[in-house]
């Protein structure tokens, strides 16, 4: 397969197959696939809903968007990179994995190459993709096609480590496929790649990449549960604590996402499979699962000290993506203390620059307003994501949402003038 020879198929557009599309396209014939219609045809309009891509680098001549089969079947680089959440117990969910390889499985031809970029656990793409490939191709791995696992690091909202800048970890199913793959990564990523020895390895640096961060949040969460209960600002301890050379920084919060808050479970799955419980991985997974709980019973509190008179309190809630900076509310753990509040002695608002309205059932009777305005007053204001746009309205023009004795409650910890029983 020679360079020029080299076509593109990007399968699924979400927030890391469209950042694939736009860059390989830079230097490939790229194609770009996704089974959700409007999904193509707002791409094709060079409108991203995600904002993560600007239109100049939608519309471009070597870049095209389908939802059909039939217009795959001329490329021969296929990267497959669809969503892989857990289900509700907490199981790994590969039907989109499955359905991608399987349709793949029918298009790819002899000398192809098919690289995931999916999130899955050491062993998924030998153990589950590969032998699917084969079964429907009628063709044998490292013989007739090849196969490699690249991890996806997009970062969403992060302006400043673009998919070019961050180093990319490759590897192939053998020798040629290895070297391969990493040549065509390497040529579209200004940082450079990382080969690795073998598809697992690729595999299980994804994972603990994001259950090492998971853990760490999750410490720093406990940190935070015992000083609130003796009445010490985590904020100056965690400061007075990094003048320490060897002190790893990190900040309490609500853990969510498609990443940190879902990996820890993938190789948990694994694990239990080879008859080892993870005990660490998951007590971290259960603490930062248990953190709007938890805001929920410190702001419990703080109206109970309040002692207000009102039989229904009014409740701003600013952001509720998962995330500062972006529109990805998957997984968002605001939206389950949104719900939390749901109780007939609140009544709840909600506003987040970056999206305007939520289409679930479940959120029917919250309030999602298209834009702040002086003209109500509440009687508790929570900051739960810190977007840009709240750090620079600032803490006074925040303030001035409440009501004379309002709470005001910061779950980022980005106004440390506010009380410390008060923030997270």
């Amino acid at each position: 397969m020679k360079k020029n020879n080299i076509k593109i198929c990007i399968f699924g557009l979400g927030y890391v197959g469209i950042k694939l599309a736009v860059h390989f396209s830079k230097k490939y014939k790229t194609i770009g696939f996704d089974s959700n219609i409007d999904r193509i045809n707002e791409l094709k309009s060079g409108y991203d809903k995600n904002s993560e891509v600007l239109k100049k680098n939608l519309i471009n001549k070597n870049l095209q968007f389908t939802h059909k089969n039939s217009d795959l079947n001329l490329y021969n680089f296929f990267i497959i990179a669809v969503p892989t959440p857990i289900k509700k117990n907490k199981q790994p969910d590969l039907k989109n994995l499955i359905s991608a390889t399987k349709q793949i499985g029918k298009i790819i031809k002899k000398n192809d190459i098919v690289v995931f970029e999916s999130t899955v656990y050491p062993g998924c793409t030998e153990e589950i993709c590969i032998p699917m490939l084969e079964k429907i191709s009628k063709m044998k791995i490292s013989k007739d096609f090849y196969c490699g696992y690249s991890p996806e690091r997009i970062n969403p909202g992060d302006k400043k480590r673009d998919f070019s800048n961050i180093i990319k970890v490759t590897s192939g199913c053998c020798l040629y496929s290895s070297n391969k793959i990493d040549r065509i990564y390497s040529s579209v990523i200004k940082a450079g790649t990382y080969r690795v020895d073998s598809i697992k390895i690729a595999e299980a640096s994804k994972v603990i990449e994001n259950t090492q961060r998971d853990l760490n949040i999750a410490l720093i969460n406990e940190f935070s549960i015992i000083f609130n209960k003796l009445n010490i600002d985590t904020m100056k301890v965690l400061n007075a604590a990094n003048t320490k050379w060897n002190f790893n920084f990190f900040k309490p919060g609500l853990v969510g996402g498609h990443c940190i808050g879902v990996d820890p479970y993938y190789l948990a799955y694994k694990s239990k499979k080879i008859n080892h419980n993870p005990k660490i991985l998951l007590s971290g997974r259960k603490i930062n699962e248990e953190m709007p709980h938890n805001v929920f019973k410190r702001i419990k509190s703080l109206i109970s000290s309040k002692k207000y008179s009102k039989k229904k309190l009014d409740v701003l809630i600013l952001g509720f993506t998962f995330k500062e900076n972006c529109s990805d509310i998957r997984n968002s753990k605001v939206l389950e203390l949104i719900k939390l509040f749901k109780n007939p002695k609140f009544k709840v608002s909600c506003f987040d620059p970056y999206i305007s309205k939520i289409n679930d059932k479940e959120f029917k009777d919250i309030k999602f307003m298209n834009k702040l305005t002086l003209r109500n007053k509440y009687d508790i204001v929570i900051l739960a994501v810190s977007h840009k746009y709240f750090l620079n309205l600032g803490f006074k023009k925040i303030k001035n949402f409440g009501v004379k004795n309002s709470i005001i409650y910061d779950i980022t910890n980005s106004f440390l003038e506010i009380n410390k029983l008060n923030r997270l």
